[in-house]
């Protein structure tokens, strides 16, 4: 029998110029999607750090690191919701589980 939940981690980059305000409702709306089908284990957020390579002629950017558990279907819709969002400049999900 297959597995219905996996452990999942998402890295993505905000756009440095966004207020706090601004960052912090990203955040939260990207883990709100998540705790919807999922549980959220921890998100740690790294702060503004220098790209390894100029995005859009910005050189820094907003980390943030989200760990959860869900199933298959919730990191498609988190990966489409971050490719739609204004603000996300990159994002990265892997499976742990593989």
């Amino acid at each position: 029998m297959a597995k219905i939940n996996s452990n999942y981690e998402a890295v993505y980059i905000l756009k440095p110029d966004l207020s706090e305000e601004q960052t912090a409702a990203l955040v939260e709306r990207f883990k709100s999607v998540v705790e919807a089908n999922g549980t959220v284990t921890e998100v740690d957020e790294w702060g503004k750090r220098r790209l390894a390579y100029p995005i859009d002629d910005l050189t820094e950017g907003y980390y943030v690191l989200m760990t959860f558990t869900a199933a298959a279907a919730v990191p498609a819709e988190l990966d489409r919701i971050f490719r739609i969002t204004d603000g996300v400049m990159r994002s990265l999900i892997v499976c742990k589980d593989q």
